[in-house]
């Protein structure tokens, strides 16, 4: 393929990319302003409810029923920040970055930029970093940086599991990004580097 049609191709699948993330916006925000906050009520109307019942088993019963739903509520905020962070269209990259950062086992240190990106950016860089925090994890603490150098985002995450890299470029590659990956001797992983275009 000649550069013209790979530019091309790179525009459309932005331009799919960013349906699909304005999709994930969409989704997630039903899932908050629907499902959780009719959750939330029912957990209200049952603490009401014990409060007035008399009996020691209907109130342990009750007692059980909302343990219950506060885990399907956790449950299911954590489903809706992994189909689109909130923060990420809120406060921006770095932040969403750092709370993805605060869930993780290990210990993981974010440099991002402040500057922000139009959602296809943002939503593949946090993904990118996403994908090294999910198992396999290291056991050794992770740095994230993430900067603008020229027309391209630069994402790179030091001391990721390699294993990780053929997932990556199944993600940059359509938006004409990159994957490179520099293995260690050690045992504290791998650096690698992912850069696509800003958009």
């Amino acid at each position: 393929m000649d550069g013209v049609t790979v530019d091309r191709l790179a525009c459309a699948h932005r331009r799919k990319e960013a349906e699909l993330w304005r999709r994930r916006a969409e989704l997630e925000r039903r899932l908050h302003d629907g499902a959780s906050l009719r959750l939330s009520a029912l957990a209200l109307r049952l603490g009401l409810l014990r409060y007035a019942a008399d009996d020691a088993a209907l109130q342990a019963g009750i007692d059980e029923l909302q343990d219950e739903l506060h885990a399907v509520l956790e449950e299911l905020r954590e489903v809706s920040g992994a189909i689109h962070p909130p923060l990420l269209a809120q406060a921006g990259l770095g932040a969403a970055l750092r709370e993805l950062a605060e869930r993780c086992p290990v210990e993981v240190v974010v440099a991002a930029t402040t500057e922000r990106f139009d959602a296809v950016t943002e939503g593949t860089a946090y993904g990118v970093v996403a994908a090294c925090l999910t198992p396999p994890v290291p056991d050794w603490p992770v740095a994230v940086a993430v900067r603008r150098e020229a027309e391209e985002l630069m994402v790179a995450i030091v001391g990721a599991d390699p294993r990780h890299v053929e997932d990556l470029e199944v993600q940059v590659a359509p938006l004409g990004g990159s994957v490179s990956c520099v293995r260690k001797r050690q045992p504290e992983g791998a650096t690698i580097t992912v850069r696509f275009p800003c958009g």
